[in-house]
């Protein structure tokens, strides 16, 4: 099934007064109380219940607001729709609302390039770590206000390595982690990026214009090959740190083999074997080859 863009029908809102629907208190209250709530839907009674105004009438008005691109309405009460739900995320991830300060912190593992420590950094949403000595870039990537909270420097840094697994991966293959929208792969190598390689991926979506930029080998964590190919030296890819990886942060395991078409190789050395992927220009594996290193 195809959807295609309608612009002008009574089914869509335009981003003007969808905003100024949700630029309330109290309709932020309501569906903050429907995403709390643990049975839904939630009648008119209990909702109303859960909300810090007297007036019903008042509170039937923002709620009749609400419903239909927010929240939806049956037999059996109310319900958040998809919209209202990211709203609420959104809110909790401190999108709009958190500009947190907090201190450099060192992370586990060392450079890749010298052996020295490595430092993150956290400034506009996006964590930045480098190397102490060196000053060499381990990556840069995007990650929510809301994810600092309740957490220690090393849990930051385990979700942190965690959303960048994830994030780009699911842009490898295609669909953009944040609409979930077609997500366009480029292959570039050119030297201007902040992720100190000379061969990256560059994916952006065709519907948000979101954009992420990464070493090749970074897309190929969650591949059921190379994480199999480590779990028979004994070790749990998962729990490994992208940064720790040499072959996700570093130009010299990545080969570019060919133009037209692209044909990309990644090797992963491990113990005394290798294995090596080979990449088309979607970044899309087409061909693995393992071998004992030195043959």
């Amino acid at each position: 099934m195809r959807v295609d863009e309608s612009p002008e029908t009574d089914a869509n809102m335009d981003p003007a007064t969808a905003f100024s629907v949700i630029a309330s208190e109290t309709r932020l209250d309501i569906l903050e109380a429907l995403w709390r709530a643990e049975d839904r839907p939630v009648r008119f009674s209990e909702l109303f219940d859960a909300v810090d105004l007297s007036d019903s009438g008042q509170f039937n008005y923002h709620l009749q607001e609400l419903t239909g691109q927010f929240v939806s309405q049956g037999a059996d009460g109310y319900d958040l729709r998809h919209a209202g739900a990211q709203v609420i995320r959104a809110v909790r991830a401190g999108t709009f609302t958190r500009t947190p300060d907090i201190d450099p912190f060192r992370v586990t593992g060392a450079c890749t390039r010298c052996g020295g420590g490595l430092l993150a950094e956290y400034a506009d949403e996006q964590f930045a770590i480098d190397c102490e000595d060196c000053g060499k870039a381990h990556g840069e990537y995007p990650f929510p206000p809301g994810g600092l909270v309740d957490r220690t420097p090393a849990e930051v840094a385990t979700a942190f390595a965690e959303r960048v697994r994830h994030l780009h991966c699911l842009a490898a293959d295609g669909v953009c982690p944040d609409c979930a929208g077609r997500m366009r792969t480029d292959i570039s190598r050119d030297g201007d990026c902040c992720l100190d390689v000379s061969v990256r991926a560059e994916f952006v979506c065709e519907q948000c214009r979101h954009e992420l930029c990464s070493p090749v080998g970074l897309t190929l964590l969650d591949d059921s090959r190379v994480t199999a190919f480590y779990d028979d030296h004994g070790v749990d890819l998962s729990s490994r740190p992208y940064w720790t990886l040499p072959w996700c942060v570093d130009d010299q395991y990545t080969t570019v083999e060919g133009t037209d078409p692209w044909r990309l190789a990644v090797r992963i050395p491990l113990a005394e074997a290798e294995l090596t992927a080979y990449l088309d220009r979607d970044l899309q594996p087409v061909e693995f080859e393992r071998q004992a290193c030195g043959h």
